[in-house]
């Protein structure tokens, strides 16, 4: 985790120097403006989350979790001599999360409960205002007790001579995951491993797992009231694909590990349409639809209605409804049989429908709330899905400026 982030702390230094050394120049038409600060923001969120379908014991079991995320994130900007504007932003994030059904790992309920993840960031962003292109870089890192990431992706947009804006994307994930098996499982599963040579560290051996998406989206300004755009991803996983510690009970009784395919193509198509009635109201909609290669299909219908009550005060309720089908190696406990070439009893790759909604409040004075503090953001958040989960979110963005 140091070595990370004396990493990204050394690419933000160079990224730095660079810029200083294009703001020395002098035989230019633009002054250059070196890059200072302009926005800190600070995030914290509590999550409660109650259910009776672990996958951690095979479909049945509570699903009881408790997360507590916090966020750091600090934006430069400044300008160089060809009057280019470079935004540099830096976050980190810490979330700790307690799990009731991590303890089953251990039949005897005496695992470990819960985990840390922690996962810095830095995204160096250039826009060209009198050519309407931009173009950026992204580097991420994610480690938790099973897992551990590294990120990086590359974009770049245009706007259009009609009040439009294309922009591409490429990013990709590098996950190793630990092999935490099942107690019954964990001498046979280990063995199995180090035979395929999976690498080992701290004594448990670990396996890749990649993901490339391509992103490319189109933003339209229709009229002075509607704006509007699209959004298609293409995904492509290979690796490790479930979690090892996922248990999966036959017909007969018989327990084993959750087994899935290799190999993963996905393809979300979205759409965004924005429609401002006044200068007090916003209505944000939105819908996608989603298909994979594992027979997964959903569809996203969301709308928020962001109402400005006063100059510096605004709510704003929001709803969305998502409905999926099941992946073609879903069943329930005991509804697989041992002939099944790929079985999950995971509830998120099941079928069902699940709404969730809310309300958003934000205050920002002209002025600031006080000394250094711009704006401040509540949000409130109920999850029922039919699969008779449900959760709480409740989030607070403090903006220092």
């Amino acid at each position: 985790m140091q070595k990370i982030c004396l990493t990204l702390v050394g690419i933000y230094l160079l990224m730095v120097q660079a810029f200083s050394q294009i703001s020395k120049k002098t035989d230019t038409l633009y002054e250059s403006k070196p890059l200072k600060i302009e926005e800190v923001n600070l995030v914290s969120s509590y999550y409660n989350q109650n259910g009776d379908h672990s996958p951690i014991t095979g479909g049945i079991g509570t699903e009881k979790v408790i997360d507590l995320s916090n966020g750091l994130e600090v934006k430069w900007v400044g300008w160089d001599d060809r009057h280019r504007k470079h935004t540099v932003t830096a976050g980190l994030g810490l979330d700790h999360h307690s799990s009731a059904s991590s303890a089953f790992v251990n039949k005897s309920g005496a695992s470990k409960v819960g985990g840390t993840r922690i996962y810095p960031s830095l995204n160096w962003n250039v826009e060209n205002a009198g050519k309407g292109t931009g173009f950026g870089f992204g580097l991420y890192y994610s480690s938790e007790y099973n897992y551990n990431s590294i990120g990086v992706d590359a974009e770049f947009s245009k706007k259009t001579k009609t009040n439009g804006e294309f922009s591409a994307k490429v990013s990709g994930y590098f996950d190793r995951v630990k092999l935490i098996y099942p107690s019954e499982f964990v001498q046979v599963a280990t063995v199995t491993a180090s035979s395929r040579g999976e690498e080992s560290k701290n004594k448990i051996p670990s396996s890749p797992r990649t993901t490339g998406t391509l992103s490319l989206s189109f933003s339209q300004i229709i009229n002075q009231r509607l704006q509007g755009s699209i959004l298609v991803d293409g995904v492509y996983q290979n690796g490790y694909l479930g979690l090892p510690f996922h248990r999966v009970y036959f017909a007969d009784g018989t327990p084993n590990i959750e087994n899935l395919p290799s190999t993963r193509y996905k393809l979300p198509l979205g759409f965004r349409l924005n429609y401002f009635i006044g200068d007090k109201i916003i209505l944000r909609s939105y819908y996608r639809y989603y298909v994979d290669s594992w027979g997964l299909q959903s569809n996203t219908a969301s709308l928020e209605i962001p109402i400005k009550i006063t100059p510096f005060f605004s709510v704003s309720p929001f709803y969305r409804y998502y409905q999926q089908t099941a992946v073609k190696y879903f069943a329930t406990y005991k509804a697989h049989i041992a002939a099944d070439q790929y079985y999950t009893s995971n509830y998120a790759l099941s079928a069902f429908d699940s709404q969730f909604y809310g309300m958003g409040f934000r205050i920002a004075p002209p002025k600031g709330i006080f000394k250094g503090l711009n704006a401040l953001e509540v949000r409130y958040g109920h999850y029922t899905q039919t699969t008779d989960l449900v959760s709480d979110v409740i989030s607070i963005n403090l903006k220092f400026k």
